[in-house]
């Protein structure tokens, strides 16, 4: 992985020598500019991580300078900015327009070498944080045996520099997985940047993925915002054929051309691509390329759907339960040993997404210290394959006593569901109150004895 590349852009020769000397030292990639024009062409060339920026310049001061970068969308760079006239409007506005500090002439090194550090430092936990919102889990969840030696497999790749080409069913994991070899690979402090192929905008894809110039505005594309680290590219069958030819030769030759711009721009990314499709027949039929798909394909890694590892559902189950109860506020709640023997039965053609999904709607929607073997089918709409040989109850029973055995497991699902409110149930099933309560007296239902706290 590349160390980060700063943009120092300052008039003054003195000025900008000694901190390119300096911040070379430090470990850092440096790009000297002594006017806007030429901090303009270094930003256009490569995407720096950071840009020290003079206030007072001859052709165009630096907050010109920053306005027209952060102009339309906010800076996905710190800037750090430079002025020895600097005054408290001059601060604010620099502020506003998205730059991360202000820091007065004469420079005092060891200030301006703490404040980069603690800005990239922001940066990378930004880009955490949004890693964070967009995944459930840093590490894929399970202990069986296969998923250890699935986990151990990535593990193993992480440490190369090789493409990797991932196939699996959808709601498999891909991403999870995806960002698992990020971080257990030299890379894991780079940019890991996903982008979902099928949702490329329809008018200019290409723009997305490469950037684009117009009119000496810069837009940095996928690629270039993953530059040092990961672009994980989901649903790649989807990808057209046209921009199959280009993301070739940006990954054979390691850079490329954005939309409109005139000079290359070099990149070094690790490719992880994902699909639910057999890629080898999309080239026999002529929608892949074949030197694409060979290219993609050095390492391939198949992940196994939920119901051939079905005995990691109930850690999952745990493990999503925790994660909504802390995470949204959800009552906590444990699934019974008969309703994971259910859940562990099932087909789930959703897979662990299916899973995530399920146990969202029971904890939103349940009541009670557990998840019952009942509420397992109503959420799924169906009866386990266990179930389907057994008979439903009640059916060897007289009419009057099924109806009644029924209508009891009936109203005491109903006042679970609702924590005990004979409002709410009232509304529900359509009763005024006082013929709810007759009801529950005769079928010998204690509304006070129900599970569960009254719904506010």
């Amino acid at each position: 992985m590349s160390a980060p590349h700063l943009l120092v852009v300052d008039d003054e020769p003195d000025i900008r020598a000694l901190l390119g000397e300096i911040l070379e030292d430090e470990g850092y990639e440096v790009s000297l500019a002594d006017n806007a024009e030429r901090a303009r062409e270094s930003r256009r060339a490569r995407r720096p991580d950071l840009v020290l920026l003079d206030i007072w310049m001859p052709d165009c001061d630096g907050i010109t300078l920053l306005k027209e970068w952060s102009e339309g969308v906010p800076l996905d760079i710190p800037v750090i900015m430079m002025s020895g006239h600097g005054s408290v409007e001059t601060a604010v506005e620099a502020t506003r327009l998205g730059a991360y500090d202000f820091i007065e002439k004469p420079l005092s090194m060891a200030k301006l070498l703490l404040t980069i550090k603690r800005a990239l430092e922001a940066a990378a936990l930004t880009r955490e944080n949004i890693k964070l919102r967009s995944q459930a889990t840093r590490e894929p969840v399970g202990d069986s045996p296969a998923f250890i030696r699935l986990r151990d497999q990535v593990k193993r790749i992480a440490s190369h520099h090789t493409a990797v080409f991932m196939r699996g069913e959808p709601g498999t994991g891909k991403e999870v997985f995806a960002r698992y070899l990020h971080d257990h690979s030299p890379r894991a402090q780079a940019p890991f940047v996903s982008v979902a192929v099928a949702g490329l905008a329809v008018e200019n894809p290409a723009a997305e993925l490469f950037g684009s110039e117009e009119e000496g505005n810069v837009h940095f594309g996928s690629l270039e915002k993953a530059n040092g680290g990961t672009l994980f590219l989901k649903d790649i069958a989807d990808l057209e054929l046209g921009l199959q030819a280009r993301l070739l030769s940006a990954l054979e030759h390691q850079k490329f051309l954005r939309v409109g711009g005139r000079d290359p721009v070099t990149i070094d990314v690790r490719i992880v691509a994902a699909t639910r499709y057999d890629l080898m027949e999309y080239v026999r039929a002529g929608r892949f390329r074949d030197d694409l798909y060979y290219h993609l394909n050095v390492v391939p890694l198949q992940l196994p759907p939920l119901r051939e590892h079905a005995e990691d559902i109930p850690e999952l189950l745990a493990f999503y339960c925790e994660l909504f109860a802390a995470q949204e506020g959800l009552p906590r709640r444990r699934f019974t040993l008969p309703a994971q023997k259910q859940l562990r039965s099932y087909g789930w053609p959703g897979n662990v997404r299916e899973l995530k999904n399920l146990v969202q709607r029971l904890l939103i929607l349940g009541s009670g210290e557990t998840v019952e073997g009942f509420e397992v089918e109503a959420a799924l709409g169906i009866r386990t394959a266990e179930s389907l040989t057994e008979p439903l109850p009640g059916f060897d029973r007289p009419l009057r006593e099924a109806r009644e055995q029924f209508e009891k497991a009936y109203f005491e699902y109903q006042l679970q569901r609702a924590g005990g409110s004979i409002s709410r149930i009232a509304g529900r099933v359509g009763l005024e109150r006082t013929h709810l309560y007759r009801k529950l007296r005769a079928l010998g239902i204690d509304p006070k004895q129900t599970p569960g706290e009254p719904a506010n």
